[in-house]
């Protein structure tokens, strides 16, 4: 880490003026006579046979010293930087911090600051302080008080070259090199070397960095006040950190303050106002930032691929397709989802507990630490208990914030507050715990979450991502829940297994009996199996797109039944899901197979554009730190070539989909939204383990999932419709805000008959009209063993009874792996070259 020692001076400063650049050196002679001034003045005060030493000490060093050509043309080590599709900053990799500034752009009173405070006379002496550089000396000697008179080239030719021991051979090597590189440079580009590479706490190295880092905001907007603040951090960054330690950071502002005054940079009344400003610093956790960790953390991973550890020192920016405003919001409603979830489950207590003595000092460092070792996540922040009874409980926070919580804000943690409490949830002092502001500005006391979820939008047209959260929180669970989580989509998955239905005869007003099932052990081949629907309930012979939209298992299974098993599996392929995920068993029906977030948005998203297959893409172009586009990309266009289903089957499916979230499972989507383009289906998986919605407007698919990372239930009333279609309201309200209402035009091949779209070929009876025993006029025979006859053909030989329902061992295949420690899904090509 860098040095956090500098020194600054304290005679009056003349305006400061700018001198022209030097030539470089041609030859020994300047050199030497500046060395030969240099060790007389210090045979004066030390004797000649030490400035003899001294001499020849220097003509032997100065032959070794770096070489500082490079220094002509600046290029520190500049972070890759990644901005959503505005041009908003979304993260940032590499050990410094930086944003290069020249020096013409550094506004006049940060560069103000720094001379008042850091080198006054910067602009009018050769490099060295001489009276300074004696001090310094006798200091290490010990015979003064340790104190230094580094200037502003001395800080360069340190912070640069050289390493921050404090040793006579080191600061020899310094004024060596402060000569060179005021020969070399010119005072302004010694300046500009200074304001972009100093480091000043925060990961932030120069004041631009620092401007942003304390207070969110661009260098060129800094104040006096402000500006005085960050002149202050070079000295020691960590002791004048204006987050840790406000109250010398402080004192030395001011002090700076009255140094820019006394040097004319600033009127006393200026001074006088300065010192009156209330600064407003950024926390540790800065809630008004654009969260898109887990996106970040993608194009990290694919531009280090391509580019290597360069990726993290050539200042590269990446600009994505990511949609700043989608994405604050999608990263609220999830993280609002879960902490909804939350709110109703068990209190699993405090966090921890601390010993608190009453009243003592070590007690508030105990606070101190117990809160770093916990910080806050987001919203959720944490608090030690000072006191705690059944109706109210005060706790601090950071900065010793007292907050009471009382009321509603006790019902989360009711149980801890009981007298019969077990010890490790009983809420007492010292107990570290978790509160979240209401909106009504009161403190609700809550805890981490233990579930998880993800959300993804992208535009169906063309693939690009416009929101993506994958998990609660990017610091608490790195794990990529859109990408790497492999789960059951339950019912959500039904819908194409009916798209498949559709090629094979069935239509929407297909009549299929929601009738029990049974499959016995001489059918299974093993254990018997008799699947439900989710209530429990059968309500006998209904049309196709009812059953849909009431997520009937009973006709799904009948369904695939009739497709056959094999025939789906081909057919979801051509959505993207990977065929050996779904075996084709009848459980397929069900959505047993797994599949990712991302997958499903892209697959759903077939349905939204007309059929075809689009790939989701992220990076839309990587620029130099000067600009200069390095990759530029724009997908292609979808066409005839990447088309995976007929228009006519992505059409009716839409219509299907839109019923759903008319009348269906998710009728509170169109019923929240206020409009009529919105299509989608609920996902619940067995025992509630998994929940999802997956929907979508012709201009934009979405998809949330919540479960628990190890497979649990989240509990008997917890729905995709309850818990993930909220998340998705939520977020679309803000996605589709001035987007104009605009439904599908119906393609050649289909027509519309009392109200119901059908393929043409089947809209006189030529296609499926009934299906598992249900008895309406015109249906197609049913076989002798109950099985449909084969759709599409009335009166056909019946197919075979369908063992594929069973596995290998004769019985209903197993839950695929879904844990992130189970299996691994390697990223979609996001990055296009």
């Amino acid at each position: 880490m860098p040095p956090e020692s500098s020194d600054e001076t304290g005679a009056s400063n003349p305006k400061p003026r700018s001198r022209p650049p030097r030539a470089p050196l041609t030859g020994w002679k300047r050199v030497l006579l500046r060395l030969m001034l240099w060790t007389g003045g210090l045979a004066l005060a030390a004797g000649s046979s030490i400035a003899i030493i001294i001499g020849v000490a220097l003509a032997v060093a100065y032959p070794n010293l770096p070489d500082i050509s490079d220094l002509s043309d600046y290029r520190p080590k500049l972070p890759l930087r990644v901005f959503s599709a505005e041009g908003v900053l979304i993260g940032e990799f590499g050990e410094e911090r930086r944003n290069l500034t020249p020096i013409a752009q550094i506004p006049k009173v940060m560069k103000d600051a720094v001379l008042a405070i850091e080198d006054s006379r910067f602009y009018s002496h050769g490099g060295v302080d001489y009276r300074g550089l004696l001090r310094a000396a006798l200091a290490n000697l010990g015979r003064v008080k340790s104190q230094g008179a580094s200037t502003i080239t001395m800080q360069v030719a340190r912070n640069v070259y050289l390493s921050s021991e404090k040793t006579f051979t080191r600061k020899l090597y310094e004024v060596l090199l402060t000569f060179k590189l005021e020969h070399a440079l010119s005072k302004d580009q010694i300046l500009e070397i200074y304001m972009n590479q100093i480091f000043l706490g925060n990961r932030a190295y120069g004041f631009a960095a620092a401007a942003d880092a304390y207070y969110g905001k661009a260098m060129k907007d800094l104040t006096i006040a402000e500006a005085a603040m960050l002149a202050g951090l070079p000295k020691a960054p960590s002791a004048y950190n204006p987050i840790s330690n406000p109250t010398r950071a402080r004192a030395r502002q001011l002090y700076i303050i009255e140094r820019m005054q006394e040097n004319g940079y600033i009127t006393a009344e200026e001074a006088i106002e300065a010192k009156k400003q209330e600064l407003k610093i950024r926390s540790g956790m800065d809630n008004t930032k654009v969260h898109a960790e887990y996106i970040a953390e993608t194009v990290r991973q694919l531009v280090y691929a391509q580019y290597g550890d360069e990726a993290y020192t050539r200042g590269l920016n990446v600009f994505t397709t990511v949609k700043a405003e989608e994405q604050d919001v999608a990263y609220k409603a999830l993280r609002k989802g879960i902490m909804d979830y939350e709110r109703r489950q068990i209190y699993r207590g405090p966090e921890e507990f601390i010993d608190l003595p009453e009243g003592s000092k070590e007690a508030e460092e105990a606070i101190d630490d117990a809160l770093a070792e916990h910080p806050d996540n987001g919203d959720v922040v944490s608090a030690v208990v000072l006191e705690a009874t059944p109706k109210r409980i005060i706790a601090v926070r950071l900065n010793s914030d007292r907050i009471e919580i009382t009321g509603e804000g006790l019902r989360p943690a009711q149980s801890g507050l009981s007298d019969k409490a077990p010890p490790k949830i009983k809420l007492r002092r010292g107990a570290v715990v978790r509160v979240v502001k209401t909106p009504k500005g009161t403190w609700e006391i809550t805890q981490l979450p233990e579930v998880e979820g993800a959300f993804v939008a992208l535009d169906p047209r063309d693939g690009a991502i416009r929101a993506l959260v994958g998990g609660f929180d990017f610091n608490k669970n790195k794990f990529n829940h859109v990408t790497q989580a492999w789960r059951q989509p339950g019912s959500s998955f039904k819908p194409f297994i009916y798209s498949a239905a559709l090629e094979k005869g069935f239509t929407p007003s297909t009549v299929v009996n929601d009738a029990p099932l049974f499959f016995d052990a001489g059918v299974t081949g093993g254990q018997p199996w008799e699947p439900k629907n989710y209530d429990g309930k059968f309500e006998g012979p209904m049309q196709l797109h009812t059953a849909l939209a009431k997520s009937k298992n009973m006709v799904s299974i009948r369904v695939l039944q009739a497709v056959g098993t094999q025939n789906a599996q081909d057919w979801i392929s051509r959505f993207g899901f990977d065929a050996d995920k779904h075996p084709p068993y009848l459980t397929m029906a069900l959505g047993a197979g797994a599949v990712t977030p991302m997958q499903m948005a892209t697959a759903y998203a077939v349905f939204a554009n007309g059929g075809y297959r689009v790939n989701p893409w992220l990076i839309t172009k990587i620029t130099d730190q000067r600009g200069k586009a390095i990759v530029e990309s724009q997908p292609p266009l979808p066409n005839e070539s990447v088309r995976a289903i007929d228009a006519r089957n992505a059409f009716i499916m839409s219509r299907l989909l839109q019923e759903i979230t008319r009348s269906g499972t998710a009728a509170r989507a169109q019923a929240t939204l206020k409009r009529v383009d919105l299509y989608g289906k609920t996902g619940t998986t067995n025992d509630s383990i998994d929940t999802w919605f997956a929907g979508y407007q012709p201009t934009i698919a979405a998809v949330v999932w919540m479960g628990y990372d190890t497979p649990r239930s989240l509990g008997d009333r917890e729905t995709g419709g309850g818990l993930s279609l909220p998340v998705w309201i939520t977020f679309m309200e803000t996605a589709l805000k001035g987007v104009a209402v605009m439904e599908p035009t119906a393609p050649e091949g289909v027509v519309n008959m009392g109200g119901e779209w059908y393929y043409e070929e089947y809209a006189r009876g030529g296609g499926v009209s009934s299906l598992g025993g249900a008895s309406v006029e015109g249906a197609a025979p049913a076989a002798p063993n109950g099985a449909p006859a084969s759709p599409g053909v009335p009166g056909a030989p019946a197919a075979p009874q369908d063992k594929s329902l069973m596995n290998s061992d004769g019985l209903p295949p197993s839950r695929p792996p879904t844990s992130p420690t189970d299996e691994r899904k390697s990223i979609l090509d996001l990055f296009r070259n």
